[in-house]
């Protein structure tokens, strides 16, 4: 219920302008917020074949005018760490970052928790009947949902063979990736049935490892469906009724970028 209200304070304060109309702070006082993003560094994972984060430093310390002054330089591939994918990552002609309207940034979100099914099976695909068991115990996925799948591999960060399958790069380390991901079905199901903003996922990829034809990205990509991986801390979030905040880096023509993400819970 607060989520939903939450929605409308949003919706009214956007219109009035003056915070009269909508106690905005007082309700995010109730809830928490929870950030989804794990920290880019040189550790931090990309795909085998690309190019790691890099982070320089052009100045620390106190400078000849006698004041402290830092900055650093950094470089990375758009898709590494926790990453946000447009549409034109898998679709020729698909929408780039900056073309994307700040309201398929954010709104409610759900989570979908398969651990148990994956503490089996490195390779496991998820199928629709996930959804489905969720809907059953949840209610069904709202209209406009961004959809959080857990597959407990944030317990892995840290560890990169433990959470990619692999420490080699390369062509090498492609042919050795295990981790699950979302089944072609499945993400045909979550566009065609449901009307999703966004998925995201616990893993480096939508796809899952061993994937070849990448087809659960060609199919959200050419749906104008956007992605989020390699998210963090979704043990904390529940089922439903909380409320996402995806923010990209804005790189005008990308694929794809640097993404913060975060989570609200309502209530103490």
């Amino acid at each position: 219920m607060k989520t939903k209200l939450f929605f409308g304070l949003i919706l009214t304060f956007a219109i009035s302008c003056t915070p009269k109309h909508a106690d905005i702070a007082g309700l995010l006082s109730e809830g928490r917020w929870v950030d989804l993003t794990w920290d880019f560094e040189e550790s931090t994972v990309y795909w085998p074949t690309n190019v790691t984060f890099t982070h320089d430093t052009v100045a620390y310390g106190i400078n000849d005018k006698g004041y402290f002054y830092s900055s650093f330089k950094y470089a990375a591939e758009e898709h590494g760490g926790t990453h946000f994918d447009a549409p034109l990552h898998f679709a020729e002609g698909g929408r780039s970052i900056e073309q994307i309207p700040v309201d398929e940034l954010t709104g409610e979100g759900v989570l979908v928790d398969i651990s148990e099914k994956v503490g089996e099976n490195r390779d496991y695909l998820i199928p629709a009947t996930d959804f489905n068991a969720w809907e059953a115990e949840n209610g069904k996925i709202p209209d406009g949902a961004i959809v959080l799948i857990r597959t407990g591999f944030g317990k892995y960060w840290g560890n990169k063979q433990e959470y990619t399958g692999t420490t080699k790069s390369g062509a090498e380390g492609v042919e050795e990736l295990h981790f699950p991901g979302l089944s072609p079905q499945a993400a045909e199901w979550l566009v065609k049935e449901r009307k999703i903003k966004a998925v995201g996922i616990d893993t480096p990829s939508i796809d899952y490892g061993q994937s070849k034809d990448f087809l659960s990205h060609r199919f959200l990509c050419g749906n104008n469906i956007t992605a989020y991986e390699n998210l963090a801390n979704l043990e904390i979030l529940p089922a439903s009724g909380f409320y996402v905040v995806a923010a990209p880096m804005k790189i005008k023509g990308g694929s794809g970028s640097p993404l913060r993400i975060l989570a609200w819970i309502p209530g103490r």
